[in-house]
């Protein structure tokens, strides 16, 4: 699996880009604020239609723009599949594969898997539960279709069901008519719980050893799911909690409050780990996520590493860029670091300024790719690398 060729009319701040992608590693690079990470993020709306960063279509699109187009040509299994996304202010997206347009933006899922890792993911131990979850959920929406449209369904619910709690505070007839949100929360969150029990299960069987291998078996890794509560006792809970969430005006038990733990050696990390340990920890967590796939899909996943390289030290940053071999990769950064140029082989080079994409020739000791640079209204060569600094 892996993405050929990308298009972009008025995303983020394109204009218009075209950019043709190595099966190897594709290196972004480009001063901070230019449109690096634009890319990924467009890329990422392949998989579950949705930005990582959780922001709606409109904020997607150009300043002053009605609209924005991603153009893809993915590979998989052998297999070319065109996919077009146009995004719109006022309305819902359009997606169509191979000029089939789609009826659902679900059914898009599934098509591409991507494993993304950014700086905000060193932060998922630490941080609070929300981070946590949404780890859960980007990846689990991705091999799960039935999930996102659980999930989905369950954020609105709560959505509505806290506006009805708020409203209860001025009319408490208004009451009897929590039941109904009730079952329909109850329904769904069930089902979020049984499928996130069921993928912390699976990132356990795999995080442990990789964990092991970036420590040299000094330390040992447990993930355990904790959730708010359980599908057995969700109703019966959320009937006990009624008067406290009216008073609260907010729903206080259920998955949209679930978390997980990261325990080594007997201690739990999110309070007694160290910064060191909580990277390492998170990076086994990231890394996991591509055995997972592998395993599930019987394919290597896309990577993208969104300038997090720079926030790693000299081992993680040799174990990280060991692992990957075989699979698609993007990296953003700021510019050649010494690691990219010495011990890692670049297969193909971006430069990006000011919303455009130049690809620039290798040096002549890495030239697997060394074609004609592109460059979205205008043209660009360099025949020297160095001009990343």
């Amino acid at each position: 699996m892996y993405i050929h060729s990308l298009e972009l009319q008025n995303f983020r701040n394109y204009v218009s880009l075209k950019a043709e992608f190595s099966e190897g590693t594709n290196i972004i690079y480009g001063d901070n604020a230019q449109g690096k990470t634009n890319i990924l993020e467009a890329l990422y709306m392949l998989s579950i239609c949705k930005s990582y960063r959780g922001q709606k279509d409109r904020d997607l699109i150009r300043f002053g723009e009605e609209e924005a187009h991603i153009r893809s040509v993915i590979m998989k299994s052998d297999i070319d599949y065109t996919v077009d996304m146009h995004l719109k202010k006022n309305r819902s997206k359009g997606i169509a594969i191979n000029g089939q347009k789609l009826k659902k933006a679900s059914e898009l899922v599934g098509l591409l898997h991507i494993v993304f890792f950014s700086p905000d993911d060193l932060r998922i131990i630490k941080d609070g539960p929300g981070e946590r979850r949404r780890f859960m959920d980007m990846e689990l929406c991705q091999l799960d279709r039935q999930y996102l449209f659980d999930l989905s369904h369950y954020d609105k619910i709560i959505e509505n069901r806290n506006r009805l709690l708020k409203d209860i505070s001025f009319d408490e007839r208004l009451s009897d008519t929590l039941d109904v949100w009730d079952e329909q929360m109850v329904n769904y969150g069930c089902r979020i719980i049984e499928r996130r029990a069921k993928f912390m299960a699976n990132v356990n069987e795999i995080v442990g050893d990789i964990h092991g291998s970036l420590t040299g078996g000094r330390e040992h890794l447990t993930v355990s799911y904790e959730p708010n509560v359980t599908a057995e006792n969700f109703k019966e809970t959320l009937s006990r909690a009624r008067v406290r969430d009216i008073k609260l005006r907010q729903s206080t038990v259920g998955p949209h409050r679930d978390d997980f733990s990261f325990v080594d050696n007997g201690t739990d990390l999110r309070v007694f780990g160290s910064q060191g340990q909580q990277r390492t920890c998170a990076l086994s967590l990231k890394l996991s996520e591509i055995d997972l796939v592998r395993n599930i899909i019987g394919e290597n996943p896309v990577l993208m590493l969104d300038d997090v390289l720079s926030e790693l030290d000299s081992n993680r940053q040799n174990y990280l860029l060991g692992s990957i071999g075989g699979i698609q990769t993007f990296i953003t950064c700021t510019g050649l670091d010494e690691f990219v140029r010495n011990r890692f082989r670049i297969d193909r080079l971006f430069q990006i300024k000011s919303g455009t994409i130049a690809k620039m020739e290798l040096e002549s000791e890495n030239p697997k790719e060394s074609g004609n640079s592109e460059e979205s209204g205008n043209t660009e060569k360099s025949g020297n690398s160095e001009q990343c600094k």
